[in-house]
């Protein structure tokens, strides 16, 4: 099954992929480490181009990996999915595998997304150096409400609990 993990930056996708996928057996496969992992730091743009060019890896490796394992789930991280389209091209993806899918989207307060971002920025703890509130205010602007069928996580709540709810989702 592929996973897209939806939401603003700063609400939680990414810690609550990383939580998923050893008690799945799963796999993330993160925007932000491909995009580092094939790009010099004066290469890296930030831009929708190398983002969908990043995403686009991503499904081939997915599809490598689903080839070889068809029931391992594969998370896919480190994308907003805030445009339809972004979305579109994983689930016609999803579908050329003939694979199922889900989408989780991740939501918290504004005062929760602040303090993650501050706390990462301070801390350099994110791979994505233009992930800030900035970017969240800018992309939250722009967000195009996701009409598929979603199960959406509010972090705000324990890290635990969201887990929990993930994981009944997925089953």
């Amino acid at each position: 099954m592929i996973i897209l993990l939806a939401g603003l930056p700063g609400t939680g996708k990414t810690t609550l992929a990383r939580e998923l996928a050893p008690r799945t057996q799963g796999r993330v496969l993160s925007k932000d480490e491909f995009r580092h992992t094939l790009f010099a730091s004066d290469e890296i743009e930030y831009s929708s181009r190398q983002d969908d060019f990043c995403l686009q890896l991503m499904i081939e490796t997915a599809a490598y990996l689903l080839a070889r394992n068809p029931a391992r789930l594969t998370f896919l991280d480190g994308r907003p999915f805030s445009r339809r389209y972004q979305i579109e091209n994983v689930l016609q993806a999803a579908s050329s595998l003939h694979q199922p899918w889900k989408i989780l989207e991740c939501v918290s307060s504004e005062e929760t997304v602040r303090r993650r971002l501050e706390k990462d920025s301070a801390g350099s703890r994110h791979p994505a150096g233009n992930r800030d509130y900035q970017l969240y205010l800018e992309v939250k602007s722009r967000f195009e409400t996701i009409t598929h069928p979603k199960i959406v996580i509010d972090t705000d709540q324990p890290l635990a609990d969201c887990v929990d709810q993930a994981l009944a989702a997925l089953r």
